[in-house]
């Protein structure tokens, strides 16, 4: 596979998105709610998405050793959906993000993905603190930061753009 962390949980398998999910990304960002939620990236082809991992996705991998996961179900190896942390350059400290094909949606993937890696957030990465920014809209995406444990702190939006975003915050537990 490859030297980066990958981790399991009772139904997933999460590991670094590379080359070869090149036709999932493409799908995923590419579908309604994606757009609607995440935003337009400009992923019309094929070679699009795969310069997208190459550009966007590998570098913090290869950087910090975590990034964007791509969801795996044990059952069927079926791939589901995305979640990692993003190292955003106007921001400072980790986010959490996630995204899943509307098929798999209301079915606990995305809780047990992200769960997995805030546990890895805290454990293995050094972290203090997971930031997650969403979409005032998002009603599901902020049902699922708070049953996460993430606290809403208000609205915030990123330097380069002017749009409000609902900003949530963990801190490490100091619990021994």
């Amino acid at each position: 596979m490859n030297e980066y962390s990958y981790f399991e949980t009772e139904r997933l398998f999460l590991y670094p998105t590379m080359e070869e999910d090149t036709e999932f990304i493409f799908e995923l960002m590419n579908s309604p709610k994606w757009k609607e939620f995440i935003g337009e990236r400009n992923i019309h082809t094929l070679d699009d998405a795969k310069n997208y991992i190459e550009t966007r996705m590998m570098p913090q991998l290869i950087r910090l050793g975590f990034s964007n996961y791509t969801v795996i179900r044990k059952e069927d190896a079926a791939k589901i959906g995305t979640c990692g942390f993003y190292d955003r350059e106007e921001l400072e400290g980790f986010d959490i993000g996630f995204a899943f094909l509307e098929a798999y949606e209301g079915k606990g993937y995305a809780y047990e993905a992200a769960n997995a890696l805030i546990a890895a957030a805290f454990n293995e990465f050094d972290m203090e603190e997971i930031h997650a920014y969403t979409d005032t809209h998002n009603f599901a995406c902020q049902k699922l930061l708070t049953r996460l444990g993430l606290e809403e702190i208000g609205l915030s939006s990123f330097p380069s753009s002017e749009e409000q975003l609902l900003k949530f915050t963990l801190k490490k537990s100091t619990d021994a």
